[in-house]
């Protein structure tokens, strides 16, 4: 199994801000990220597995 590598720095800033709205889209009433929250979720749970999985992504 290979080793981990961080992410570069715009796919953990995707990552991150993809999971932030999700987040924000679950607590909060925003007609946008509320219908949305839990693939914002994914979609960055996704982006940062990548990034770590694939070296140079």
């Amino acid at each position: 199994m290979k080793k981990p590598s961080a992410p570069k720095k715009i796919t953990w800033i995707i990552g991150l801000i993809s999971g932030v709205l999700g987040i924000i889209g679950h607590y909060a009433r925003v007609d946008i990220l509320t219908e949305h929250n839990y693939m914002l979720l994914l979609i960055g749970f996704i982006v940062l597995a990548v990034g770590t999985t694939f070296k140079g992504v």
